[in-house]
Parts: C-alpha cells; structure tokens; sequence
C-alpha cells in the first residue's frame, strides 16, 4: 500500500502551492487543482484513485459541495474536507468543515482523524 492520494481544490494559487507543500511534506501524494471542473475530470479518469478530497467551498463556476455531489455520482465513499470563511453546515456523509482561516496544521489533523473514523 502507497501513500495516501488526496485531490486538493482551491482556486487561490498561493494557498493551493502552500497546501500542496505541507502535505507532500507530511507524505501524502497530493494533486492540486484550482479549478473545480478539471478537479472532476481528473478524479472521474480513476475515481477510486483518491482517499479524499479537500476542497474550498466557493469555486468559480461550481461550488465545492456542488463539485463533491458529482464526485460521490462515481465514488459514493469519497471523503471530503470543505473549508470556508463562511458558515457551512455539510450536507452530505462523511464531509468535515474547516473554517478558514485556519493553520496548515489543523487541516492535517482533519485529515487524519477523517481517514481512520470515515463515519464519525
């Protein structure tokens, strides 16, 4: 078993390299997207391919849960970690909300407390 694949989403160039960074750091294979609709076609090409997806909720075009929603059409276990500097309330199994702003840190604690209680 490798490591863990995660699809990272955020349309903020910098916050999305910094993300990438850490978590690559941290020794997760990490693909990054800034747009939410090439973020699907690269998860839709192998949807088992990713142990999760962390996503901002608003996205140019499609939002993250609305991005999420298409995902789970192919992969209906897919984890999911939203953050936002808006309230949210998630409406789906298994999706955590982070809310910006927040430390490098706290996300990788989601992450991992996601990855071994999926269903908490």
């Amino acid at each position: 078993m490798g490591a863990v694949r995660l699809l990272l989403v955020d349309d903020e160039p910098a916050l999305l390299e910094l993300l990438k960074t850490y978590l690559e750091r941290l020794g997760y294979q990490v693909d990054g997207r800034g747009d939410a609709h090439e973020a699907i076609s690269l998860f839709e090409a192998d949807p088992r391919r990713y142990a999760l997806v962390l996503t901002d909720l608003t996205l140019p075009g499609i939002n993250g849960e609305e991005m999420i929603s298409r995902m789970r059409a192919s992969n209906p276990d897919l984890l999911a970690i939203v953050s936002s500097g808006y309230p949210y309330e998630p409406r789906g199994k298994s999706i955590v909300f982070l809310q910006k702003p927040y430390v490098p840190k706290m996300l990788a604690d989601h992450i991992q407390k996601l990855l071994r209680n999926p269903r908490d």
